[in-house]
């Protein structure tokens, strides 16, 4: 990436972080069109930064909006999906496993969360977990959200189950 994109990401990544802190501070209201409005800006500032290579970056953008939302499925999500590409395990399974418990039937959470547990030999759980997500409503979501994944799901269902 040329040196001025990578100067120009990095302001828009610091602007992001800027506000994050002023909402944690109570400049802005919880809940408000701009609160989530500055949540997808940092969902998107911290995958932009995970295509740049710069995984960290984005799983810390995550972790400052998850100051301002604890609660937020999505950003709990979001960090263990990164934490999942950048091989981090253990950490990924415990950030979906809390998305997990805010909503059991969220299809990203279930992905990352059964994929992580089957890395880490789980294979017991990741069977649970993945067959939570291949019926029902996180099926539902799965289908329509993320069609390409399922086949993918099937397939590891498939040889955690021959193990």
């Amino acid at each position: 990436m040329p040196l001025q994109s990578q100067t120009e990401a990095r302001s828009a990544v610091s602007m992001i972080d800027a506000s994050i802190e002023e909402q944690i501070h109570g400049r802005i209201r919880p809940g408000s069109g701009e609160a989530r409005l500055l949540l997808a800006q940092a969902r998107n500032a911290a995958y932009a930064q995970a295509a740049q290579g710069r995984i960290g970056d984005g799983v810390a953008l995550l972790c400052n909006a998850l100051e301002m939302a604890p609660m937020s499925v999505d950003l709990l999500s979001d960090v263990g999906a990164l934490l999942l590409a950048s091989g981090q395990l253990r950490e990924a399974a415990l950030y979906a496993h809390r998305a997990v418990e805010l909503s059991p039937q969220h299809a990203p959470s279930l992905y990352t969360l059964g994929f992580a547990l089957s890395g880490l030999g789980e294979v017991k759980a990741a069977i649970e977990v993945l067959s939570i997500l291949n019926e029902g409503q996180a099926l539902e979501m799965l289908r329509r959200d993320s069609p390409e994944l399922m086949a993918i799901v099937e397939s590891e269902l498939l040889r955690l189950r021959a193990a």
